[in-house]
């Protein structure tokens, strides 16, 4: 009777994803869908908040948005990206715009994708499958 069931002993299918949004909307829009999809959710609301978390949670994969007050999308992707421990983790930036300029000026920071917004819970999902690593 006391035996842990499936979901106790093993390791959650799903993964660690860092969402970092100043919109609060955004942010738990993002959150709901990606904890139907089975990941584990960490919430940011600005790119230094975003920067104790990635330390404090290790996440395997971040959605940046790119327009935040104090430290934008592309200054905080680019300040995951410079330091070694977290120089792997796929960073997918997020935006309204749509626009070649945004895109390429994300890739230069050293993002994976771009989303833009509105995403959908289809989006997301299919991004964390994209680029997350495989298990060990």
């Amino acid at each position: 009777m006391d035996t842990p069931g499936p979901e106790e002993t093993s390791p959650p299918a799903g993964a660690r994803v860092l969402v970092i949004d100043d919109s609060n909307t955004i942010r738990r829009s993002a959150e709901i869908f990606l904890r139907q999809g089975g990941h584990e959710v960490v919430l940011a609301e600005d790119g230094f908040d975003a920067l104790a978390k990635v330390n404090d949670h290790d996440p395997e994969l971040i959605f940046c948005d790119i327009l935040m007050p104090r430290l934008d999308g592309y200054q905080t992707c680019a300040i995951i990206k410079r330091n070694p421990r977290f120089a792997h983790v796929p960073v997918i930036m997020l935006s309204s715009k749509d626009g070649l300029f945004d895109k390429a000026r994300g890739r230069m920071v050293g993002s994976e994708e771009y989303l833009t917004k509105p995403f959908t819970k289809e989006q997301l999902l299919k991004a964390v499958e994209s680029f997350r690593r495989p298990a060990a």
